[in-house]
């Protein structure tokens, strides 16, 4: 008895702490839930189909649809169609996209930007909902196309699978990280120093 206690007490604090892990690594988010029906020979059947957004807020997102006749079984199938089709994103410093992209699906397209610290999350709608899943702080979109929610979505995941690193376009073009990021990082260096208009300052001041 004290061993078979033993074993069921050394196993119960690991399960709960695998339980614990497993918990907060994915948050999701209902987009849209519809009722459907489907006719046969006796009537109608009605049902449900939910769109739900899954991610991890640090860089993986992945969304899913699912149909049942309650809605929290539709939920849950979205939900489980969400994490087996997640997508890993580039962040810039961990808040917002590392440059501007445009996606499109059937009548969709979005278009999103990149922004500076403290923007915040200007979209609406399903882009949102794919921004705050993702991590993403900061960032401008814009939806041009079809509201419908299911090509908004499929929008904004064919534009975030064309995003890139430095680290990767570095690596496609056979250069160092170092070689493609000193043109933006020394622009604001050089502003300051200007020979001449030092000059004109100081002739003027003569």
């Amino acid at each position: 008895m004290a061993g078979r206690d033993g074993r069921r007490d050394r196993g119960g604090p690991r399960r709960g702490r695998r339980d614990d892990d497993r918990e907060p690594e994915f948050a999701d988010r209902l987009v849209a839930i519809n009722r459907v029906s489907k006719t046969v020979k006796g009537g109608k059947r009605f049902g449900f189909a939910a769109l739900v957004v899954v991610g991890d807020q640090k860089g993986r997102v992945g969304f899913g649809k699912g149909k049942a006749k309650e809605v929290p079984e539709a939920i849950r199938k979205a939900t489980e169609e969400a994490k087996r089709q997640m997508i890993r994103v580039p962040l810039r410093e961990g808040r917002t996209l590392h440059h501007d992209i445009e996606g499109r699906h059937g009548a969709g397209k979005v278009v999103m930007r990149t922004a500076p610290a403290g923007t915040g999350i200007i979209a609406g709608g399903p882009c949102r909902a794919v921004f705050e899943m993702l991590g993403i702080t900061d960032v401008v979109a814009k939806s041009t196309g079809s509201a419908n929610p299911y090509n908004m979505v499929r929008a904004t995941f064919d534009g975030l699978t064309k995003e890139l690193s430095p680290r990767q376009v570095a690596a496609r073009r056979g250069k160092k990280v170092a070689d493609i990021l000193p043109a933006r990082d020394a622009a604001p260096a050089e502003t300051p120093v200007d020979p001449e208009a030092e000059a004109a300052t100081d002739a003027v001041a003569g």
